[in-house]
Parts: structure tokens; C-alpha cells; sequence
């Protein structure tokens, strides 16, 4: 932990608020869709302007919010796919980290690998990924290749494999493998091109991945945890974990159950300026002030965290707060950043070790 605080935040549809939808297209009728790339530039556009750490995009394979099966009518329905809606906004940004969520159950980790490197490239190295897994039948059934009926070890040991082969594919190049030398007429240097020869239990993946190593060499990983085994699964394979504090107390009992000391830690809040803080969430959902959710926010940093992510309830509305107010206070008490460093990863804005290619030396 440092005196500085780190802040993201987290986006999804139009706030997590369930009516957030209604809310915003009440205050304007010709409102962005959800579906649209100018709605999310704008969205990570601002979140820029509030000089945050990333913007995490939240996504499920289901059409609506959790794992409920049946379709609510009154609920938003719909969704695009994460990765690309942060390959969208990544050209109308320029520093933000952008993470998207990609679910590992009954997706290859090649195909995730290989889209988070191209994410990492087109971001110039401010990609990364939250690991989510899938653990219910209807969801399975999307896909028709297996009953759905794992438990949940079975879930989170193949999601450690799926990061580990992730991992493993974006060092399958060395970072000097595209020459391009014209005079020569060599585009690749075939010794630096790597297989990975993978085998699990889950997956068996040999390797090299079709796209060069990332700018970051690894993009971050990141996991939303609520439970031990859950916190072991970021420990192994993330490098940062979001946790779910409801008070001092709980925060203080995850932080004893967190292991291992290379992870950063965000706590999540959900954030409501209008004060409508009737609904349910997994996370500690705040209806105060900007001030009282900064002083939440720094007590939390004191007992150990390393920063938060902010979930607006209502895009429209709670965003631009985030931004106009609640980065200023903590500027002024000196805990956060006045400005982007030129140049600056992801990787770097947190903090992380520059990542070695395991096959370079070989």
C-alpha cells in the first residue's frame, strides 16, 4: 500500500442500478443504446477525464445481469460482447486501462489470449482481463457441450488453467520476433516463436498464439472474489483482486483471507448520489455525499487496501460525480494523481513487475 489511492471503475449497461435504464432514458428519450460504440467511448471518455486507473466492462452469457434464466421484461436485455466494446473505446481514449470481463467456461483460452493481446495492441498496452466463470446449466446449455453440472473446484481449477495457458501464449513470441526487414527479407525471426505444449486437465494447447506478445508482455488479470477459495484462485493466477467489503469489519475479516502479498487489492461500491440505494447488490452500495464516500474510501486504504473500484448505479448520472467531485477531494488531500505519466502500461500504473518471457532464455 502506498499514500496513493487507486480508483477505477466499473461500468455495465446503464448503471447497476436494475431501472438504471429507466432513470436515463426518463431524463433523456434519445439516449445512447447499450449497443452502440459512441455509448461507451463517451463513457470511457469521461472516465479518462477523471484521470482513473481503468474502467473494468462487465459481461455475463446471459442477456441480462446474473444467472437468472428467465428474462425480466422490466430489466435491461441485450448485451455486446466486453473485449470488443473495449476494442471500441480504446481509440477514443488514449491512457485509460480498459478490462474487460471474458468468461473461461466453454470458451478456449486461445481464442481469449488472442483477443486480449490484440486489445493490448490497439490500447498500446492498457489492456486487461477479468476472469469470470460460468457455473449454471442454463448457461451451459447455451453451448451444448457439457451438462453444466460442474462444481464449483472444477470451475476455478479449469479457470487457473485457462489463465495459465492465456499466460503461456502471449510469451510464445519474444518480444524481438518481428523484424521486418525489408532489405533482407525477413519478417519474423523463427527461433523466436515459441510452443507452449500445455497439457491439463482441462486443455491441451501447443502453441505458438497468432498474435505477438503483447505491448505489456502480460496484459492484467484481474478476478471479482466473495469467497476463500475464490480469493486462492486470484492469488495463483491475477494480479489483482476485487473484493466485496460491506463495512471496517468486513473488510478486515477478507483482507486475513486474501493470501499471498503481490496482489492489489480494490475494494468494490456501488455509488448512488441520488441517495436510491434500494436494491441488492453483492457490494456495499453507498447513498451519501462524495465527501463521506472519500472518507469511506481513505479509512478503507488505512486498514489495507490498495484502491477501489466504483460502481455507478446510474451511468449518466453518477459518473460525471465520480469525476467532478469525488477525484478532486482526494486530490486535494493529496491521494490521487494530478495527471497521466506520458507513456505509462497498465501494468505500470499499478504498480506491477515488468513481466520476463519465460521462453526468452531458452
Amino acid at each position: 500500500m502506498t499514500d496513493q489511492l487507486h480508483l477505477a471503475v466499473a461500468l455495465d449497461g446503464y448503471g447497476w442500478h436494475p431501472q438504471a435504464w429507466r432513470t436515463t432514458l426518463a431524463a433523456d428519450g434519445a439516449a445512447e443504446s447499450v449497443l452502440s460504440g459512441r455509448y461507451w467511448a463517451a463513457l470511457a471518455a469521461t472516465a479518462e477525464r477523471g484521470l482513473l486507473d481503468f474502467l473494468t466492462i462487465d459481461d455475463t452469457l446471459m442477456p441480462q445481469p446474473g444467472r437468472r434464466e428467465p428474462i425480466d421484461p422490466r430489466r435491461l436485455a441485450g448485451r455486446a460482447d466486453a473485449v470488443l466494446v473495449a476494442a471500441r473505446a480504446a481509440p477514443a481514449t488514449r491512457r485509460i486501462g480498459l478490462i474487460p470481463v471474458a468468461t473461461v467456461t466453454h470458451t478456449e483460452p486461445f481464442h481469449i489470449s488472442k483477443a486480449i493481446a490484440t486489445l493490448d495492441y490497439v490500447s498500446h498496452g492498457r489492456a486487461g482481463w477479468q476472469v469470470r466463470v460460468s457455473a449454471t446449466a442454463h448457461e451451459a446449455a447455451l453451448f451444448g457441450r457439457r451438462n453444466g453440472s460442474q462444481p464449483a473446484d472444477a470451475l476455478f481449477d479449469e479457470a487457473a488453467d485457462a489463465v495459465e495457458v492465456a499466460r503461456r501464449l502471449w510469451d510464445s513470441w519474444e518480444d524481438d520476433a518481428v523484424i521486418r526487414d525489408a532489405a533482407t527479407g525477413r519478417y519474423i525471426d523463427r527461433d523466436k516463436l515459441h510452443y507452449i505444449d500445455f497439457t491439463g486437465e482441462h486443455f491441451s494447447v501447443k502453441g505458438p498464439s497468432i498474435t505477438p506478445r503483447p505491448p505489456q508482455g502480460q496484459p492484467v488479470v484481474a478476478a471479482l472474489a466473495h469467497a476463500p477459495q475464490i480469493y486462492e484462485f486470484a492469488a495463483t493466477s491475477a494480479d489483482l483482486v476485487f473484493i466485496t467489503p460491506t463495512d471496517d469489519a468486513g473488510l478486515r475479516a477478507i483482507l486475513e483471507e486474501v493470501p499471498g502479498t503481490h496482489l492489489k487489492i480494490y475494494a468494490d461500491v456501488v455509488v448512488s448520489f441520488s441517495g436510491d440505494t434500494d436494491f441488492r447488490s453483492d457490494a456495499l452500495i453507498f447513498g451519501g455525499s462524495a465527501t463521506e464516500l472519500v472518507d469511506i474510501l481513505l479509512s478503507w486504504q488505512q486498514l489495507g487496501i490498495d484502491g477501489a473500484r466504483l460502481r455507478p448505479a446510474v451511468n449518466a448520472t453518477d459518473l460525471p460525480v465520480i469525476v467532478a467531485e469525488v477525484v478532486p477531494l482526494l486530490q486535494r488531500a493529496k491521494r490521487f494523481r494530478d495527471g497521466y505519466r506520458d507513456g505509462e502500461t497498465l501494468r505500470e500504473r499499478l504498480g506491477l513487475p515488468v513481466a520476463p518471457n519465460r521462453y526468452a532464455s531458452r
